[in-house]
């Protein structure tokens, strides 16, 4: 199956743009000292969205990165990094729905929370519906949904804290992730949890434990993402140098992560070429960045511990994948901030990222309706033939996008998602 690089829209995904620009405070933009108002970083948070977007759509109905030259190596940058993105910009904007810079308290605050869990509910209810239609997409959604429970406690936690949970995370996550996976590789215990589990025998899933663990958007190990969305996301933006110094932690997570997974894989004995028996013979040369090693076949080996091939959910894969997602946002929230006219010509992509919950469940339901163009996406996507499809995909986002938001604030889903929460003020 085709890894879904999104968010699922996420970040969206969930929490539409509108809802966060209503959630800051009206006085940030004027006591901002670099002159770069609330809503400009928004819009920055919106190109980053859009970009999000672009690369779900290069994954999902793009060619196959094996095309090569300057095309095989935007198409592979794309893939895992994106929905790395999607992640962390979910993060950022659950602390813009719970109350930035400071979270809500008292009955706002209690409110804040339940529209948060609404949504959380609503994208897991989604995500499944999603999955039954059978397309090759791995949908994030509920995936998505269970994040945002998972760090839900943490909104009130001030950056330093978010931020060294993040790292923690990070470190500590991907190694109990492999344990697990053992353990349930190897036991009968999880057919027992699963017979038990209503979402598993609801679903026709394994449930809970492909949530967790097992699925292609394990919770454990995707959590760090959200919670450094959170951490961004309490930082004064508006500062000087803050933009700078976040581009300046991404670039050292980048190098970081594969960097040290490409000297890793070198100075390991062995680790190179368990890999390879691994994943049968896979690329294991250039598991360091790239998803083109594959996936291991039958068990698991320490050494794919080493790897940072965006989808592996290593340690490598994580800081380097977030390292990526940071110094892209610090890029969108400068362009958005600093240079108002390229911004303006940015207007179409900064439209996707409004609308991105709608955008990522039409190209699903497109991918199952129009079975030519499923034919395309699953089985040439080793060839160019593939790209006319996906730059209509892309042409066709932009334009539906920025036709919608010069009328309406929220995109279709965006806008029913918003009413679903409504409940949520009843909450005393």
């Amino acid at each position: 199956m085709t890894p879904n690089p999104s968010l699922a829209v996420s970040s969206e995904v969930a929490p539409e743009l509108e809802a966060a620009r209503s959630a800051v405070p009206s006085g940030t933009s004027s006591t901002a000292p670099s002159g770069t108002s609330s809503t400009e970083r928004l819009i920055g948070v919106d190109l980053a969205r859009g970009l999000a977007v672009l690369g779900m759509y290069s994954v999902h109905v793009g060619p196959d990165v094996s095309v090569g030259g300057p095309v095989g190596f935007l198409l592979e940058t794309a893939r895992g990094r994106s929905s790395a993105l999607f992640a962390l910009l979910a993060g950022f904007s659950l602390v813009i729905i719970t109350g930035r810079p400071c979270p809500r308290t008292g009955r706002a605050g209690r409110q804040a929370v339940g529209r948060v869990v609404i949504r959380a509910v609503v994208l897991v209810m989604l995500g499944y519906a999603l999955s039954a239609l059978d397309t090759p997409i791995d949908v994030i959604l509920s995936f998505y949904g269970v994040l945002f429970l998972a760090v839900l406690p943490l909104h009130r936690m001030r950056v330093a804290t978010l931020a060294l949970i993040a790292a923690a995370g990070a470190l500590v996550l991907p190694q109990i992730l492999y344990l697990v996976q053992k353990a349930i590789e190897d036991g009968t215990w999880p057919d027992a949890v699963i017979a038990a589990d209503p979402l598993a025998r609801i679903t026709g899933t394994d449930g809970l434990i492909e949530l967790l663990f097992t699925g292609e958007y394990p919770v454990l190990t995707w959590m760090p993402f959200l919670i450094a969305g959170m951490a961004v996301a309490r930082l004064d933006l508006g500062r000087p140098g803050v933009r700078s110094r976040l581009a300046l932690v991404g670039g050292v997570c980048t190098v970081l992560g594969y960097g040290g997974s490409w000297l890793a894989l070198r100075l390991v004995p062995h680790a190179l070429s368990a890999v390879a028996a691994a994943t049968d013979g896979g690329s294991a040369s250039s598991a360091w960045w790239s998803d083109t090693v594959g996936d291991p076949e039958g068990s698991t080996p320490p050494a794919w511990l080493l790897v940072a091939a965006p989808h592996s959910q290593t340690t490598f894969s994580i800081v380097g994948n977030m390292g990526v997602a940071l110094v892209v946002l610090s890029t969108c929230l400068a362009l958005s901030g600093g240079m108002p006219r390229l911004s303006r010509s940015a207007a179409p992509l900064a439209a996707v990222g409004r609308t991105a919950l709608t955008l990522y469940v039409l190209h699903i339901v497109a991918l199952w309706f129009f079975t030519d163009v499923r034919h395309v996406a699953e089985f040439e996507v080793g060839t160019m033939a593939a790209m006319p499809v996906l730059l209509g995909f892309i042409a066709a986002a932009m334009l539906l996008a920025t036709a919608w938001t010069r009328r309406f604030r929220r995109g279709p889903l965006e806008y029913l998602l918003h009413v679903a929460t409504r409940p949520a003020q009843h909450i005393r």
